[in-house]
């Protein structure tokens, strides 16, 4: 009997198939055959493929740098001073700063530990300080008396009753002898509006001003008279200026309802300034009082050196 072969066209998948197998042997032949000579390292891929994320396994930690733990400094023992070590002359005489600090070391001292010692030198220290501070106001009066003529102000602002009452008059006569000199080349301008019930009241006191003084007073609606606003700067009523007869320069005198006796005062100093016979660091002072303690450039004087102990 004869036996015959005939090949049979195969289908697409089974080849595909019939080539994974083939494959797959003669890859497990050169892995078994190879599996000696190569390292361990080369096959981690193949041994470890079932393993991370995907097989329900943390990634491993990376190993943490172990900190060093820092060291705990040593307890610094302080220094406590006491008054032992210090004599009475000694704390008397010691430096303010030194005095000081030895001072606040002592209370600390004290509220930590408050025994009885500590306390009583606490107090101690404490009453050398207000002996000190009683020694230093005693001699302060002894100099301010002896130099009187240098710090003493009472010659030119008395405090006592009678002093006071010369001094306002001295002061009154100078105000309304200077207001009364002026009055021939200065005159105040008003500035109102209408519907201004506190222009109305500082108009009541300005009549007794011109009654007392004879001055003129020019009465401007700010309503009106734009341009002189504008030039002025005027945004509220009432409001005083000082002008002088021939001069573009002006002075503020009063910005709402001011009484009699201080609109005299201010319009004084005005006065004088605008004269040349004040100036900005001498603005409140009196003719009286020039050359005293109560004129600050008095003192600058040359070859003036009040700390000189006169022989």
């Amino acid at each position: 009997m004869q036996t015959t072969f005939s090949i049979k066209p195969c289908r697409f998948g089974n080849l595909i198939l019939l080539w994974i197998f083939c494959f797959w042997i003669v890859a497990g032949n050169v892995s078994a055959a190879d599996q000696g000579a190569m390292p361990e390292q080369q096959n981690s891929f193949y041994n470890d493929t079932k393993h991370g994320w995907f097989w329900y396994e943390n990634p491993p930690l990376e190993q943490q740098e172990q900190q060093a733990t820092p060291e705990v400094p040593a307890k610094i023992s302080r220094a406590v001073p006491t008054l032992d070590s210090y004599s009475i002359d000694e704390l008397w005489n010691m430096y303010p700063d030194d005095f000081q600090e030895l001072l606040n070391v002592l209370q600390k001292k004290a509220v930590q530990t408050p025994s009885e010692q500590n306390i009583l030198e606490y107090l101690t220290m404490q009453d050398i300080a207000r002996r000190k501070a009683l020694a230093y106001t005693n001699a302060t009066m002894y100099v301010t008396q002896k130099h009187s003529e240098l710090f003493n102000v009472n010659h030119v602002y008395p405090t006592t009753g009678p002093g006071v009452t010369a001094r306002v008059s001295m002061q009154n006569d100078e105000i309304s002898q200077t207001i009364n000199r002026a009055g021939n080349d200065h005159a105040l301008v008003f500035f109102v509006k209408s519907g201004c019930g506190f222009c109305d009241k500082q108009a009541g006191i300005l009549s007794y001003f011109v009654d007392k003084y004879g001055w003129q007073i020019k009465t401007v609606d700010i309503t009106k008279n734009l341009d002189i606003v504008a030039r002025f700067n005027i945004t509220i009523t009432p409001t005083l200026l000082l002008i002088k007869k021939g001069q573009d320069d002006y002075m503020r005198v009063a910005s709402g309802v001011i009484a009699l006796t201080e609109l005299e005062r201010k319009l004084f100093r005005a006065i004088r300034l605008q004269q040349g016979n004040t100036r900005e660091d001498t603005f409140l002072m009196y003719d009286f009082q020039k050359g005293s303690a109560f004129d600050p450039t008095s003192i600058l004087d040359k070859g003036k050196q009040p700390w000189r102990i006169p022989p």
